[in-house]
C-alpha cells in the first residue's frame, strides 16, 4: 500500500495529576527532518523520542509537539535570588536611563528566565511510559492518515500510467504508416532531382532500410511497456517506503518517451509523445509526496 508523506496524528490522555498531549505533523521532504518541541522535563528522553519518530516515519518534514500540564495541583517552587539580583542592577540602570517608573520591578524580575522554577520537574518512570505509549498512538494516527492520502495518490498514478499506455497504443496504430511515408518521400525527392527512371532502385531499398532502422522505435516501445509494468508492480508491494524507487522508474520512462519523440518523424506520433510527457510530469509531481 502506498503512503503519502503528508499526515497528522494527535493523542491525549490524563495520567494521575497530569495531562499529556502529543501532536505530530508531517509534510513531504527528501530526508527525515524533525522539529521537536518538548518541555524541559522531557529533555532526558529526547534521543528516544527522536529515534522513535525516525524509525516509524522514515521520511518527510516532521513536527512533533509534546506538552505536559499539571491538573490544578500546587507544586513547591524555588526562587533563584542570586540570578534575580544579577538581573536587578542592569534593569534599574536601564529604567533610570529611560525615565521609567520602578513600581513593578519585582513582577518583571519573577518573569525572567530561570528566576522561578519548580522543585518537582522530574518525570517518574510510569509517567514516561505513559508518554511513550501515547507517542506510539499519535504516530499510528499519522500513519493511518498517510495511508488514506496514499490511496488517492495511488489511484491518480495508476491513471497516469494507463494514459501513457493508451498513447503507446495510438503510436502502434500510426507507426506502420511511417515506412510508407518515408519511401514515398525518398522516391519523390529522387524523381524531382534525378528523374523518374534514372535512380537505382536497389540503392533506394538499401537507403530505405538504413533510414527505417535509424527511426525504429521497437526497443523503446518494449522498454517503456516493461517500465510501466514494473511501476505497477512496485505500487502493489507491501513495502511502505518506495517513493524514491518509483521516482527512478519514472525517470527511465521519461528517457524512452524522449527517444521515441526524437525518432518519431510523424505528426500523430509526436502528438502522442507530448501527451505522454504531460502525464509523466503529473506523475512526477505526485511522487514528490510519496513516502
Amino acid at each position: 500500500m502506498l503512503q503519502s508523506m503528508t499526515g497528522y496524528g494527535r493523542a491525549e490522555t490524563n495520567f494521575k495529576d497530569k495531562t499529556f498531549l502529543i501532536e505530530v505533523k508531517s509534510l513531504n521532504g527528501k530526508q527525515f527532518d524533525l522539529r521537536l518541541n518538548i518541555p524541559s522535563l522531557l529533555k532526558p528522553y529526547e534521543v528516544e523520542i527522536r529515534n522513535k519518530l525516525n524509525e516509524c516515519l522514515q521520511r518527510g518534514s516532521v513536527e512533533c509537539t509534546i506538552s505536559v500540564k499539571s491538573n490544578g495541583v500546587s507544586k513547591p517552587v524555588s526562587i533563584n535570588t542570586a540570578l534575580a539580583k544579577s538581573y536587578y542592577a542592569p534593569i534599574i540602570e536601564l529604567a533610570n536611563e529611560l525615565g521609567i517608573e520602578k513600581e513593578n520591578i519585582l513582577s518583571t524580575l519573577l518573569k525572567l528566565p530561570d528566576v522561578v522554577s519548580s522543585n518537582s520537574e522530574v518525570l517518574t518512570e510510569e509517567e514516561w511510559k505513559a508518554i511513550a505509549d501515547l507517542l506510539g498512538i499519535a504516530i499510528e494516527h499519522l500513519i493511518k492518515h498517510r495511508t488514506e492520502e496514499g490511496k488517492s495518490i495511488e489511484k491518480d498514478l495508476l491513471e497516469r500510467v494507463a494514459a501513457i499506455e493508451g498513447q503507446q497504443e495510438v503510436i502502434a496504430v500510426h507507426e506502420p504508416a511511417r515506412r510508407t511515408k518515408v519511401k514515398e518521400g525518398l522516391i519523390k525527392l529522387l524523381e524531382q532531382h534525378v528523374g523518374a527512371d534514372k535512380y537505382d532502385t536497389n540503392r533506394l531499398e538499401q537507403e530505405l532500410i538504413y533510414y527505417i532502422e535509424k527511426i525504429d522505435i521497437s526497443e523503446e516501445k518494449v522498454r517503456l511497456t516493461n517500465h510501466c509494468v514494473y511501476f505497477k508492480e512496485v505500487l502493489k508491494d507491501k513495502e511502505s517506503s518506495k517513493g524514491k524507487k518509483l521516482s527512478f522508474i519514472l525517470q527511465e520512462m521519461g528517457r524512452e518517451i524522449n527517444t521515441t519523440g526524437s525518432k518519431a518523424n510523424d505528426m500523430e506520433i509526436q502528438k502522442a509523445v507530448i501527451l505522454m510527457k504531460d502525464e509523466l510530469e503529473k506523475a512526477k509531481e505526485q511522487i514528490l509526496n510519496v513516502l
